[in-house]
């Protein structure tokens, strides 16, 4: 059976190029995306990152929907304690009413950035994150105000219609608990490198509750691949977004290098990359990756591939999607 493939773009500036270049190399994406059968690209939340291209999933989505045809486009995600919850229902059923069939809406519990930049973004105490994703899916349509609800009276604009599905992402227990809970689909985040994504999607779908959205256990596994001809050329490119989070979790500026001076800045230092990445030729990716699908139960796989070399990129994402192809 073919593995269901999906994209995770989080836009991240290539040294040497402007957020301009990056965005339109994310259409150039989501285009390569959909004619190698890819079923959605998701789009993220990060704020006060001057190495990212945008921070307002809803914009992009826009722009990549109406410059593909069949890609589901979504957020992975809508930050959810960032934004009013009717704000984002209204932005996501506008593009549901634009794009009908093709949203997605991913929400997360994390911030997406640094604390002076999250108590910018609210201006007001944010909800708990289960209230919010409760009047997320009351907005949306999929589950009904409790009796006298204050919200009860109030119409979304415009009206959804068809709503699209609403995710739960999560890197840990947390969220497949309470994505199991409300009968939501769980997205695990496997390329963050933290977490037991076999327990955690196990729990989620032992403790499923169903609901209007959902009949039945939904999973998406999210994860780090780069894939080349060689094993040698794939490792040579994955120093790049390797550097990136080494730099990350000392808490230094970061920047996606070129991947030669990615290896000479790396010079042999252990990383935090290898523990859930996927590198290697297309037999070591077949391999890891089926490996990977078979021990969790994922529905979906969603791959996540920054490297410095748009060129690299998009060979990547052919060759996972030639290898899971043919099992």
């Amino acid at each position: 059976m073919t593995t269901a493939l999906s994209v995770l773009d989080p836009t991240i500036i290539p040294s040497g190029l402007t957020a301009a270049d990056t965005l339109a190399a994310s259409v150039g994406l989501a285009r390569h995306a959909e004619e190698l059968g890819y079923r959605r690209l998701w789009v993220t939340e990060h704020h006060n990152h001057p190495g990212l291209a945008m921070g307002t999933p809803p914009v992009l989505m826009a722009h990549l929907a109406a410059r593909t045809n069949r890609l589901r486009i979504g957020s992975g995600g809508v930050m959810l304690p960032n934004h009013a919850p009717l704000a984002v229902a209204e932005q996501f059923a506008l593009l549901a009413a634009l794009h009908p069939g093709r949203i997605d809406l991913g929400v997360g519990r994390g911030p997406g950035t640094d604390p002076a930049a999250a108590r910018a973004l609210r201006r007001a105490d944010a909800h708990d994150f289960p209230q919010a994703v409760a009047e997320l899916q009351a907005f949306l349509g999929g589950r009904e105000w409790p009796p006298g609800h204050p919200y009860g009276t109030i119409r979304t604009v415009p009206e959804p219609v068809t709503p699209p599905p609403l995710w739960v992402l999560g890197s840990s227990t947390y969220g497949a608990r309470l994505a199991a809970a409300a009968g939501l689909p769980f997205a695990f985040a496997h390329h963050f490198g933290g977490g037991d994504a076999e327990h955690t999607l196990r729990l989620y779908r032992d403790t499923f509750r169903p609901s209007k959205a959902l009949d039945r256990p939904r999973t998406l596994i999210t994860v780090t691949v780069v894939a080349a001809d060689t094993d040698t050329e794939a490792r040579r490119h994955a120093a790049s977004q390797e550097l990136v989070q080494l730099r990350i979790a000392r808490g230094l500026p970061d920047a996606l290098l070129p991947a030669g001076e990615a290896v000479a800045r790396l010079g042999g230092a252990a990383t935090p990359f290898g523990a859930s990445a996927v590198v290697g030729d297309p037999f070591t990716v077949r391999e890891e990756l089926g490996r990977l699908m078979k021990s969790t139960g994922a529905d979906e796989l969603m791959v996540n591939t920054c490297v410095h070399d748009q060129r690299a990129r998009l060979r990547s994402y052919a060759l996972v999607a030639e290898v899971m192809a043919a099992g």
